[in-house]
């Protein structure tokens, strides 16, 4: 009775912020939409290398689809930070739909103008640059405060279990009926997240409040992270990581057909059980009572670590657990840089904290895709993910001693260290 009784309060504290019917609205939508956005990323990147089989052509993909996020992410956080989310919302994720359409159409095609996708995919990026500080600084309108770190967790949970299905559909679908249902799938998946916006209740929304355009809000913005040395460091940290190890859709298709010698089914098997472990990952953290940087650190040293032992493997019997394992490890980082940012930041500065995110994650996405294909095509396919495993556990070491010295500088200042050592109230 006492091991039902507790294995009852971990459920209810892993799952809380779902007890929000607005948040469960959301967290099936996006479920179902986000397991066909990965179909469509991986189902686009296997089109690519079948037209092209470059490795710097499916790096330049990564870039389309990227860079417009440099262009355009931190002004579309500010723009989120004014205006009705859900409102907004419904925009954006219906003109995500016709992009999706229009990839299927292109699918369909008997040869695909390559430029064709290129431009579609930087349409889509262009989409994505609003849509997703949208999407994420909503989370935190749709729960109470004491559960908005676990209504964080939970929503990098939802991509990752979306990572697992959709490139494992991509591929069931890619050697079965062809690239254009993977396409079209996608499309029609976008239909549940505009009936799960449509049935929630605006009244229960947690809103700060539409506000004026001011002058030198992206400046406000950013002399905010400067402020803050928890939120500053994990931003530099996810620019050299995000750059050159956290580029998967770039460099595990490549390990898989040109250094283990498998096809679309072992490079989608692969990357679902890379995300399984990522999913794994995502349930524990969802239970954890404490977010600090030392996770970050921690998470970065292990994805190094695991990034190095994967570049090891000699087949794709071996790849699998070592993919489990980098899969663990990269959302222990990544999610505990995203809690971080949205539990330390204020509300008011969440659109625009979250759009600078988004900014580096994308230039660096942009930067890095083509520099790996490339350096995979010149040299060996296990090369970059070496390089990757090399910079994350050189990115550990730099935070560990620069968070070190934020904590002494504080002391010495008689101020609170550096750190959200926030405890999340049990379920």
């Amino acid at each position: 009775m006492a091991v039902r009784k507790r294995l009852g309060a971990t459920v209810r504290s892993t799952f809380a912020s779902l007890r929000t019917r607005n948040f469960r609205l959301f967290f099936i939508g996006q479920t179902i939409s986000n397991t066909g956005n990965w179909l469509t990323t991986v189902a686009l990147t296997l089109l690519v290398l079948h037209l092209t089989h470059s490795g710097l052509a499916i790096g330049l993909i990564t870039a389309a689809q990227y860079g417009p996020l440099l262009l355009f992410s931190i002004s579309a956080g500010a723009i989120a930070d004014r205006h009705n989310k859900r409102s907004l919302l419904f925009v954006t994720q219906g003109l995500e739909m016709a992009e999706s359409i229009t990839l299927a159409f292109l699918a369909f095609m008997h040869h695909p103008p390559l430029a064709a996708l290129y431009a579609t995919a930087a349409v889509g990026g262009t989409l994505l640059a609003l849509d997703n500080p949208l999407r994420r600084s909503f989370v935190t309108e749709m729960v109470p405060e004491e559960d908005r770190p676990n209504a964080v967790v939970l929503y990098s949970l939802i991509v990752n279990v979306a990572r697992i299905f959709g490139p494992a559909l991509a591929g069931l679908l890619a050697v079965t009926v062809g690239f254009g249902w993977c396409f079209s799938i996608d499309a029609a998946s976008y239909l549940v997240v505009l009936i799960a916006l449509w049935m929630m209740r605006p009244t229960e929304l947690r809103r700060i409040g539409a506000r004026p355009r001011a002058r030198g809000e992206i400046r406000v913005g950013l002399r905010y992270v400067a402020d803050n040395p928890n939120i500053w460091i994990s931003f530099v940290m996810l620019g050299a990581v995000g750059m050159l190890a956290y580029n998967f859709i770039v460099t595990l298709p490549l390990l898989v057909t040109r250094s283990l010698h498998g096809g679309d089914g072992a490079f989608t098997l692969l990357y679902s059980t890379f995300s399984a472990g990522a999913v794994v990952s995502a349930l524990v953290i969802a239970n954890k009572k404490l977010v600090h940087l030392r996770h970050v650190i921690v998470g970065s040293a292990a994805l190094g670590l695991t990034m190095l032992g994967l570049a090891t493997v000699p087949n794709v019997g071996f790849a699998i657990p070592a993919a489990f394992a980098v899969g663990l490890a990269s959302i222990l980082y990544v999610t505990s840089t995203s809690a971080i940012i949205q539990v330390e930041a204020d509300p008011p500065f969440h659109g625009r904290i979250l759009s600078l995110q988004t900014f580096i994650i994308g230039g660096t996405a942009c930067i890095g895709g083509p520099i790996l294909g490339w350096l995979a095509d010149s040299t060996s396919a296990r090369v970059p993910i070496v390089l990757g495993g090399i910079v994350a556990l050189l990115t550990a070491g730099w935070g560990l001693v620069i968070n070190r010295r934020a904590m002494r500088r504080a002391a010495s200042l008689g101020a609170a260290p550096p750190g959200p050592m926030r405890r999340l109230p049990a379920a």
